[in-house]
């Protein structure tokens, strides 16, 4: 295959990823703040794990995207991750909070993380960039802790 083939097949399983995270951001529950995110998370076989934001009266009791697309994939046994789009309806494009980016580092690693919104614009980050020196379970070893 040619790298043009290959670069064309990139971009469509790219763009097919932000689709599922756009058609995600369809469910969000955002009522509150009316911000309403689409996660996509992609496994390293294949599968496609979706995830929206889900906002509670009790604030502290919401959830985003991209933690309802990560607990999902965890929950179906997945444990290895290619990368994970992140759709939602701003001019600026939106990263992962803090608490997401903590949860995708402890979860996913150092995975590209893609960045959308519904006009088309994007930018793919890895997790690095966005949660630098990050804290994880290595820290937890010097303790003694055991790491499961």
């Amino acid at each position: 295959m040619s790298t043009d083939n290959q670069q064309n097949l990139i971009a469509g399983d790219l763009q097919k990823l932000i689709e599922e995270a756009t058609n995600a951001r369809n469910c969000a529950l955002a009522r509150y703040s009316n911000f309403c995110v689409g996660a996509a998370l992609e496994a390293e076989g294949g599968g496609v794990f979706t995830g929206c934001n889900i906002e509670s009266a009790a604030y502290e009791q919401t959830i985003c995207a991209e933690r309802v697309a990560i607990w999902k994939a965890l929950s179906e046994g997945e444990r290895r991750f290619k990368r994970l789009a992140v759709v939602v309806d701003t001019e600026r494009l939106t990263p992962p909070c803090g608490a997401c980016r903590q949860v995708i580092w402890e979860f996913c690693g150092d995975i590209p993380v893609v960045l959308a919104n519904l006009r088309g614009d994007t930018e793919t980050l890895q997790m690095r960039d966005l949660l630098p020196r990050p804290f994880d379970a290595n820290f937890l070893e010097e303790t003694g802790v055991e790491k499961k």
